[in-house]
């Protein structure tokens, strides 16, 4: 028998990859099961509100979100923060008008800075991979496809235009693939004005500090006149540990990183078993 809950939950925030989604050999073909988006739907109507928080961009996170009853997206580990999505398209979620969209939150760093930063790394480190991500375009110095097959990128010289291709405005991270051996010398050259956070021990990601799961949790709660108490988050990557430490509850799947399972209240079936579904289940007996 699950243990009653502590708190009073009114808001559910689940990561998707490793967690909500099942995974596959391929990114592009890891999905949700329709026994997952039953569950969601059924905690929705039940009065619990629903959020999804991914590191994903729009240009792959956005079709889940259309699946699900969602009150907020967290998009790209909370650079893009959509209060609308019901009414949201890869169009408006992506223009440079969304900068004025009142209902989405964007946290990120100029694009300028952005390209400085990957020149100083690639002077210190010579064949780096590294890109840009700026409106769901990743503008980078190696092909993506290695990594994923349908994402727009543009090759870069990491100059802003004119003299290079990187629109100036905001741009939402920088994301880099070091090899193993390239760890330790990269972790010297992040700057003070950026977070690294490490995606399925593969990807780096560099941030604004305030563009992180955690801190976009506090930002649902706020819009949705919840109380931190009052959450439940669920999740399974290191990128998800100070979120889950953030909300009233933090739900590990069972696939979850030994990490995140140290620091959970409670361990949930894996994502390949419907794990969150499952807890849901559970609770709306």
């Amino acid at each position: 028998m699950t243990e009653p809950l502590t708190t009073n939950p009114k808001l559910l925030v689940a990561d998707l990859d490793g967690t909500l989604l099942h995974d596959a050999a391929v990114f592009e073909d890891r999905s949700i099961t329709q026994r997952s988006i039953e569950a969601i739907n059924r905690a929705h109507d039940a009065g619990y509100l629903f959020a999804i928080a991914t590191a994903r961009p729009v240009s792959t996170g956005l079709r889940f979100a259309q699946m699900l009853p969602a009150d907020a997206v967290v998009y790209l580990n909370g650079a893009l923060i959509d209060f609308a999505p019901g009414q949201s398209d890869f169009a408006s979620l992506t223009s440079p008008a969304a900068d004025d969209d009142p209902d989405l939150v964007k946290i990120g760093f100029p694009s300028e800075r952005a390209c400085e930063v990957c020149r100083m790394m690639l002077e210190h480190m010579p064949g780096l991979q590294c890109g840009i991500v700026m409106n769901d375009v990743r503008y980078t110095n190696f092909d993506v496809r290695q990594y994923w097959k349908t994402q727009e990128f543009r090759y870069t010289n990491f100059q802003v235009e004119p003299n290079g291709n990187v629109p100036a405005g905001i741009a939402d991270k920088i994301t880099v693939f070091p090899d193993k051996s390239q760890w330790d010398t990269l972790r010297t050259l992040i700057p003070d004005d950026f977070t690294v956070s490490i995606s399925e021990g593969v990807m780096w990601m560099l941030m604004n500090p305030q563009a992180s799961k955690e801190h976009a949790l506090t930002i649902l709660c706020d819009r949705l006149g919840v109380k931190p108490e009052d959450t439940v988050a669920f999740g399974d990557d290191l990128i998800d540990i100070n979120m889950m430490r953030t909300a009233g509850r933090g739900v590990a799947v069972a696939n979850a990183n030994p990490k995140v399972l140290d620091i959970a209240d409670e361990v949930c079936p894996s994502n390949n078993d419907d794990g969150v579904a499952q807890w849901i289940e559970t609770r709306l007996q």
